[in-house]
């Protein structure tokens, strides 16, 4: 696994080799984490010289203030030092990590400690309710299309576990209203039955067919709501008075199996839907 290598006072990179004592991103920025506290030490040592100083000179204690001045150059001298070796030492290339595949390892080490799950599927990282994707050029994360620079692995993590502890922001109606119509422009097409079971990886192709739809709208992004609709239990609107029904069928064994991550976090998988026919149609 590729890793962050070295430390905060050496040269920082990326290890190709198995084990080649590298650390992670998470070790590296510990590390430097702890190293700079001790330099903020270091300066409330510098802060508090400087205000014996200033005391004394106010109060005119030439000896203290002179004493206070010197403690004060010390302690400055000692924080430029600290300061040097740190900005000399903290260079971490991120870009590479990134894009190497470690930082994901790692990551997903990191949720697993924290009982977090996360999935990758293709170019995507799934965690409920919640999509990922690894942006190496950015260094960044992008979560639900916002990018995230905060991308400490424990960090990351605690956000994703935040944000599953929140209701999620889906509009039931609103979708299931936009699935129906991607449903009968299948059936039209294909020349089904009115109530037959239709691929939902047919229904998001028709959902996307626009230029540059498929890469606003993902197929993950696509099976993420159909959890969310499933667990809503909206089966019908107001607009018409057609009922969703899922199927799994056999399909859940071949090709056009949609897959997302589950509230509890197992696999949840999809594959087709079929909707009732209208009442008013029939009567």
């Amino acid at each position: 696994m590729a890793q962050i290598s070295g430390s905060i006072n050496g040269e920082i990179g990326v290890d190709e080799s198995a084990d080649g004592g590298a650390g992670t991103l998470e070790e590296t920025l510990a590390a430097t984490e702890r190293a700079v506290d001790s330099a903020l030490r270091s300066a409330a040592v510098v802060t508090r010289e400087l205000r014996k100083a200033l005391a004394g000179a106010r109060n005119g204690q030439v000896r203290e203030a002179r004493k206070a001045l010197a403690g004060a150059h010390a302690a400055t001298t000692s924080l430029v030092d600290e300061t040097r070796a740190l900005s000399d030492g903290f260079d971490p290339d991120e870009q590479a990590y990134l894009a190497s595949g470690g930082y994901v390892k790692e990551l997903l080490a990191a949720a697993a400690v924290r009982g977090v799950t996360i999935f990758e599927e293709e170019d995507r990282l799934l965690c409920y309710p919640s999509l990922l994707r690894v942006l190496p050029a950015d260094s960044a994360v992008e979560i639900d299309r916002v990018r995230e620079r905060r991308i400490r692995p424990s960090v990351l993590v605690d956000l994703l576990a935040r944000t599953q502890d929140r209701p999620p922001r889906f509009r039931a109606e609103a979708f299931l209203d936009s699935l129906r119509a991607g449903y009968e422009l299948v059936v039209a097409s294909q020349g089904k039955k009115d109530d037959g079971v239709i691929r939902l990886v047919d229904i998001w192709s028709v959902l996307t067919m626009l230029p540059g739809q498929r890469g606003q709208y993902s197929k993950q992004e696509f099976a993420r709501d159909l959890y969310l609709l499933d667990q809503s239990g909206v089966t019908r609107t107001a607009r018409s008075s057609r009922e969703l029904r899922w199927s799994a069928s056999t399909g859940t064994k071949g090709t056009g199996v949609l897959v997302t991550v589950a509230r509890s976090g197992q696999r949840q998988h999809y594959w087709g839907v079929s909707f009732t026919v209208d009442d008013t149609v029939a009567r």
